[in-house]
């Protein structure tokens, strides 16, 4: 073709390019480009062409070439960067930003646009700089304010975060801007309010399934579960691959107990999950995974996901050799009246403070409690981080020096996995909040007992398992407050008959674990069984599940939420804690065992599933742990009929309460300070991680 031709080819190629006829101007490039491959032109416009056909990948390899021809051309440049950063290439995404940079300094589209690849990098910090000297630059429109907000939410700036946000409002009150503003009232819990402004962005934009998700976990915060359900199941239909939303709606649905093909559900979503997609977190996996396998790989694709490792600077054991104390940082968000708090407040008091300094990092509030106060006397510093960004929290962690740093809440609660991805200490510890693998490579440890993590499952952890003698649970041998026991008539008791129960959060619960309780009340006459209320309509629905399966309605007893002391008085009313799986009574169990209340279990198939059989061991009670769920039911209904089998149970609950491993709080620290001492030695000696026993 000649020469000629070829530029009036490209002429017309340009002018469709510009009326948006993307499909007949590809089709003359590529022409142009068969008859001469060596051209600069057509080969921008191809790339320019695939990134407004959302192919960012093709226009990579379009753009990559064009700039062999040109490396320096700022309009190749700038949209090389656009689509690296489209294809979620983002390290390279910043590299041609700087390079449009390095030639042209104040172009305030490329600062703001390497700011944005820096945010999606999660280095808000970076992220700031960069837009701010864009909006130096430049006036911009909502858009810009809304994203400088996000990366400065990011920071934890939250005042400033909120400016932005309404000046992107006043600038544009479009669906996107709108839906923005519902996420920053979500985070302030202003529930209420960002209903009202997801609302309004759906009205906008009917199909806007982003809001519609969000609107739903809305309602589900303010315990609305039928409306946050059918928000959510109508957010799928529109985007079936929105991330984590099956998981979210099965998890709404366990509260509720709405049962309707629960089988099919938890199915799929264990396929997906072998199948590595992004369809279920790992706080409501547990309480459905069969096999620690599947909980490993939802742990890493969540981990990963959210919370990437991070590079950082490494920590030098010559620095921390003649140290006379370990600097031991419990990292939490639940330093108040909650299970954690529960179990863990007679361990912080007790640590040894001639080889310890306990260090309290608090992610969470104060709830005014007298907990909270008894907390705060038992740390030796205190270090707020709620409000820092997991960047600003790291190096404030690095600052203090800790050497060892222990995570209470994993990928439960107030999670604040990011600090952990940046390492910022030596020697970082999965415990006790979340029961299971975090599966991430930066945390070094996890803290067991050979009855929830048996050795031959080693594998299916990314820690390093550590496993202390007795149980793994801490406990408080202060003891917890029991204020006086009600009459049974007062607790919503019947007079008579045998009083089975189980307190655990009604997540927990599955149709299968229903079923096999109903069995054993058929089995004993005149029994009841005893559970929180949970929220509309989750009793209702118990109520007439039971009637399917034969029981009257009236033999479930539903208690509602009270304060710990009064609930655990209320607790000695009953016989027989009756436990579950997969996922068992945890701290639950240890207030049963605690108030003289024998529990039995049967032993499941991941640590969640063994949390109850550890502590009945440690408790000294072995014949109440079962193997299968026909020893179980059996043994519930033979205890149930055998009164007297049943008062020496709760006799030798009482007698030993003092004396068993399970309540001894000073033979646990040792165990544990052990367990931290041997971390320490390892990493002195710049020795890898690696697991060991107590």
């Amino acid at each position: 073709m000649e020469l000629l031709d070829l530029k009036a080819m490209a002429g017309q190629a340009a002018d469709l390019y510009k009326r948006g006829e993307l499909g007949q101007a590809e089709s003359l490039y590529l022409k142009i480009l068969d008859a001469d491959p060596d051209l600069f032109e057509p080969r921008l416009h191809m790339g320019l062409i695939r990134l407004r056909q959302g192919r960012p990948q093709d226009a990579c390899d379009y753009l990559v070439q064009a700039l062999r021809l040109s490396p320096g051309d700022l309009h190749a440049l700038i949209h090389y960067g656009l689509a690296l950063r489209a294809a979620g290439r983002l390290d390279e995404a910043v590299l041609a930003f700087d390079r449009v940079l390095a030639i042209q300094p104040n172009m305030a589209e490329s600062l703001y646009n390497r700011g944005i690849a820096l945010w999606q990098l999660k280095r808000p910090t970076e992220a700031l700089e960069s837009i701010e000297r864009a909006l130096a630059l430049d006036s911009y429109p909502a858009e810009v304010w809304r994203n400088r907000g996000l990366v400065l939410r990011d920071l934890a700036r939250f005042d400033e975060a909120t400016v932005c946000f309404d000046t992107a409002l006043r600038l544009k009150q479009n669906s996107v801007t709108l839906y923005e503003h519902g996420n920053r009232l979500h985070a302030q819990k202003d529930y209420e309010g960002a209903i009202e402004s997801y609302s309004r962005a759906i009205r906008i934009l009917p199909d806007y399934a982003e809001a519609i998700f969000n609107r739903g976990y809305t309602w589900w915060a303010l315990k609305n579960f039928a409306a946050g359900s059918a928000d959510v199941e109508r957010a799928l239909s529109l985007n079936p691959d929105y991330p984590y939303g099956p998981g979210e709606l099965l998890y709404a649905r366990m509260c509720s107990a709405e049962w309707n093909d629960f089988d099919r559900r938890k199915a799929e979503l264990e396929r997906l999950v072998r199948a590595g997609k992004r369809v279920v977190q790992p706080f409501i996996f547990q309480a459905i995974a069969e096999t620690p396998v599947d909980a490993q790989t939802c742990s890493r694709i969540w981990g990963e996901n959210l919370y990437p490792q991070h590079s950082g600077r490494p920590h030098d054991p010559a620095k921390r050799k003649n140290r006379q104390k370990i600097r031991l940082g419990y990292l939490s968000g639940e330093f108040r009246q909650q299970a954690t708090a529960v179990l863990m407040a007679g361990l912080y008091e007790r640590h040894d403070r001639d080889k310890f300094e306990i260090v309290a990092v608090n992610a969470g509030g104060d709830d005014g409690s007298r907990m909270r106060s008894r907390l705060v006397k038992a740390f030796d510093r205190w270090l707020d981080i709620g409000k820092l960004s997991d960047q600003e929290a790291a190096d404030v962690i690095r600052e203090a020096e800790i050497d060892i740093l222990v995570s209470l809440n994993g990928y439960f609660g107030e999670v604040r996995m990011g600090v952990f991805a940046r390492r910022p200490a030596p020697i970082q510890v999965n415990y006790l909040g979340f029961p299971g693998t975090l599966g991430m490579p930066y945390i070094d440890y996890i803290i067991a007992d050979k009855v929830v993590i048996p050795k031959d499952e080693q594998r299916f952890y990314d820690e390093n398992v550590v496993y202390l003698p007795d149980s793994y649970q801490a406990n408080d041998d202060k003891g917890r407050e029991i204020a006086a026991t009600p009459s049974r008539a007062e607790a919503g008791l019947p007079s008579g008959g045998f009083v089975f129960c189980n307190f655990n959060n009604p997540y927990k619960l599955t149709p299968a674990t229903f079923a096999s309780w109903m069995r054993i009340l058929k089995q004993v006459e005149g029994s009841v069984i005893w559970l929180l209320e949970g929220t509309p309509p989750y009793a209702e629905n118990l109520r007439r599940a039971a009637e399917k399966r034969g029981v009257t309605a009236g033999r479930l007893i539903f208690a509602r939420y009270l304060p710990v002391a009064e609930h655990l008085a209320r607790l000695q009313l009953a016989d027989l804690f009756l436990d579950s799986l997969p996922y068992n009574a945890h701290t639950t169990a240890s207030d049963a065992l605690w108030t003289g209340v024998p529990l039995v279990t049967c032993k499941g198939p991941t640590f969640p599933g063994r949390v109850a059989a550890s502590l009945l061991l440690a408790a000294g009670l072995p014949e109440l742990v079962t193997e299968s769920a026909a020893d179980f039911e059996a043994l519930a209904v033979r205890l149930a009929r055998d009164g007297s089998a049943l008062k020496a149970l709760r006799d030798k609950l009482m007698q030993d309460r003092s004396s068993c491993a399970l309540f001894d709080t000073d033979r646990f620290r040792r165990n544990i300070e052990a367990a931290y001492r041997v971390m320490w030695d390892g990493w002195l000696a710049s020795q890898n991680p690696q697991g060991f026993a107590i």
